[in-house]
């Protein structure tokens, strides 16, 4: 794929993508129905991760959906309220073909970035530290970059260390097309979990704010049967 040889500015930034002024939590009742209470569920899975604020507060939450300090937000979705599974796919940073079903019967972490986002460069490690612990465990990552080319997005991926690959979605909108019909894509970053059958089945809103509350939600998926 040709690289553009000119950079359009940044999209405007989501409220996702702005550093939040007050850094208290606020509770919030979300939908009955996709989402379930993340607590005791998950408390055991997150009690043996390493001890971190953004952690402790997402295993105490008392509401449906976990609301962070800055905004991030995490919803997991019963297997019973789990919409059809997505196919998507796409070309690569590095010129190469992706679909879907290369990926087909593993847990898959679908995130949603560009290279001028804020947030995206502040969780790109912990999404690499997650990549790293699932390797070879029945579990892919893969990124969907929704607004820069291939060169843009490898130098990205060079200077934060990423090493899973990313669909160039710019030009076509397929895969974010793809996700639209079974769940909302409007803040950068958004982070999909989904199940062996290629439902979503988490979604974090927001930078994930802590690899260890990925983790949980990617072992949860493991863990279904």
């Amino acid at each position: 794929m040709p690289l553009s040889s000119s950079r359009p500015s940044a999209p405007p930034e989501t409220a996702a993508d702005r550093p939040r002024a007050r850094r208290t939590r606020r509770p919030r009742i979300a939908k009955a129905g996709a989402l379930i209470v993340i607590g005791a569920a998950l408390a055991g899975g997150l009690a043996a991760c390493a001890s971190d604020p953004v952690a402790d507060q997402y295993r105490n939450g008392d509401n449906k959906g976990y609301i962070g300090s800055d905004g991030m937000r995490v919803e997991e979705i019963k297997p019973a309220d789990r919409s059809k599974p997505v196919t998507f796919g796409g070309t690569l940073e590095n010129g190469k073909k992706f679909s879907s079903t290369d990926i087909a019967g593993d847990v898959a972490v679908v995130n949603f970035w560009y290279a001028a986002c804020g947030p995206c460069r502040v969780e790109a490690k912990d999404l690499q530290s997650v990549w790293q612990k699932f390797d070879g465990k029945g579990v892919s990552f893969v990124g969907v970059n929704t607004y820069d080319q291939p060169g843009t997005a490898t130098a990205f991926n060079e200077k934060y260390g990423v090493t899973y690959p990313s669909i160039i979605d710019v030009n076509t909108g397929d895969a974010k097309l793809a996700f639209a019909e079974v769940t909302s894509i409007q803040a950068t970053p958004t982070t999909l979990v989904l199940d062996k059958q290629g439902r979503v089945a988490a979604r974090v809103i927001g930078p994930i704010g802590s690899a260890s509350i990925l983790e949980t939600l990617v072992q949860d998926a493991l863990d279904e049967n």
